[in-house]
């Protein structure tokens, strides 16, 4: 079946799940799940694992994926407006590698479409931590980006515990040029001097914002980047987003144009976590993403450096027992 089909259907039944009278089956499914709460930017996580964004692109399913046991969920990538994205099909399995390719391009309900749906889950005494991932329209030329990113920050603020920035997905037309030069600084400017003046119009903390890179980057760009991170007192990094190398892998996709996801990942994850810590010295909260699918991959991640880390491509092979499973091997061998 056609990896977006089932996707869809995999929303649908999981919305249906989340209701009431279902949830507890998914808690089943979850198993007992470790309470190991971690302090980040900020905010207490109820455990080290988040489902990274991209699954839940509309925030339909975020109490599902919370009973499943993960500790926070990032929903988006969120646009100004509806889009449509890439003509399908747009994603595509590799099994042989542990992977998958995605040419999504944003497809989402924009920000209208979310907005009740954050104000719903905000308005509830809840036990995880939700962060909205903030994106450009495709058409937006990257000279006018900040506009998009400053609009769907000012629609979600008062209902996101925190912020992340998209720059690094490589499906957008030139996105990944907005992670160097004068793009970057302006971009991290006005979203910094905005966090300050959406704080006190809502008379609330704060909001961490955070920004999501990608795994392409040169050690040079790279240091660039944190740089500038720093400079505008950027809360945290996450890294890291798709590639689009195509080294090693095995699965006739593979020459699928998008964002690898998934195993192939791993070591260079780790690698540029493990940099970010030591340029920063530590200074900088890291949550680790990319080709986590054991408890030892996500205690590589923190040997590394990150405090947390999110997954997404191997609870499609896995299954959602997954973040159970995953957290309490974590507490026996951490």
């Amino acid at each position: 079946m056609d990896a977006e089909t089932v996707h869809d259907r995999t929303l649908t039944l999981l919305a249906l799940a989340q209701g009431g009278v279902a949830r507890p089956f998914l808690h089943k499914i979850a198993g007992p799940v470790p309470h190991k709460p971690v302090q980040f930017a900020g905010l207490t996580f109820p455990n080290v694992l988040g489902m990274a964004a991209g699954f839940d692109k509309d925030v339909r399913v975020v109490p599902g994926l919370a009973a499943l046991g993960f500790g926070h969920i990032e929903v988006g990538t969120l646009t100004p407006r509806p889009q449509a994205g890439n003509p399908r099909p747009r994603i595509f399995r590799l099994p042989e590698d542990g992977a998958i390719i995605n040419r999504m391009g944003f497809p989402n309900g924009g920000v209208p479409a979310a907005l009740p749906r954050l104000q719903k889950l905000a308005a509830k005494p809840h036990d995880f931590i939700l962060g909205v991932s903030l994106g450009k329209q495709k058409e937006t030329p990257l000279a006018e980006a900040v506009g998009d990113y400053l609009a769907v920050m000012q629609a979600v603020y008062p209902f996101a515990d925190y912020l992340a920035v998209n720059i690094s997905s490589p499906n957008t037309p030139g996105l990944r040029e907005l992670q160097g030069g004068d793009y970057l600084g302006q971009l991290l400017g006005a979203l910094a001097a905005e966090n300050q003046k959406l704080a006190v119009a809502h008379k609330i903390a704060k909001r961490p914002l955070f920004i999501k890179i990608a795994p392409d980057l040169s050690l040079a760009e790279l240091d660039e980047i944190l740089t500038a991170v720093q400079d505008h007192q950027i809360d945290a990094i996450i890294a890291t987003n798709t590639t689009i190398g195509r080294d090693g892998l095995r699965s006739p996709h593979q020459q699928e144009t998008g964002g690898l996801s998934g195993l192939p990942l791993r070591e260079k994850s780790t690698a540029m976590i493990a940099h970010i810590w030591r340029v920063t010295n530590g200074r900088l909260p890291i949550i680790g993403v990319g080709g986590i699918r054991t408890a030892a991959d996500i205690q590589a991640r923190l040997d590394a450096g990150a405090s947390l880390v999110q997954l997404y491509t191997s609870l499609i092979y896995e299954g959602p027992d997954l973040p159970g499973h995953l957290l309490r091997d974590l507490a026996k061998i951490s």
